[in-house]
């Protein structure tokens, strides 16, 4: 199986991110567990490059942390949660990727089409 190349994809950690934050708060290893499920294991976001996104985020307004206590003992974990700029960031990421793929498209060849788009 062909995994994606984290060049590739870089550009797009924060839609997913973001998506995953639409409906409710998460946490780290929960978001990075539901990216590599979503892409049917296609993509696997490393650590550094998933809290390097939030930091930027949380920066840019995005997304804002905050701390709970989980119900095991006490135990404290930072979880984000998207903010309003965050969901208008995700929009203008949603209609960049649709521009994007359209142009790219162009230049993919697909045994189905014999290269005529």
């Amino acid at each position: 199986m062909t995994e994606i190349s984290s060049d590739v994809i870089r550009g797009y950690n924060d839609t997913m991110i973001l998506y995953l934050l639409l409906n409710e708060p998460s946490y780290g290893y929960e978001l990075s567990k539901q990216i590599k499920t979503m892409s049917d294991g296609k993509y696997i976001i490393k650590e550094t490059t998933l809290y390097s996104a939030f930091s930027r985020m949380e920066k840019n307004g995005y997304i804002e942390s905050f701390v709970m206590e989980t119900g095991d003992g006490g135990k404290k974990r930072t979880y984000y949660r998207i903010t309003e700029p965050g969901r208008a960031y995700y929009n203008e990421k949603c209609e960049e990727w649709l521009l994007t793929k359209e142009v790219v498209e162009k230049f993919i060849y697909e045994e189905s089409n014999n290269g005529n788009n």
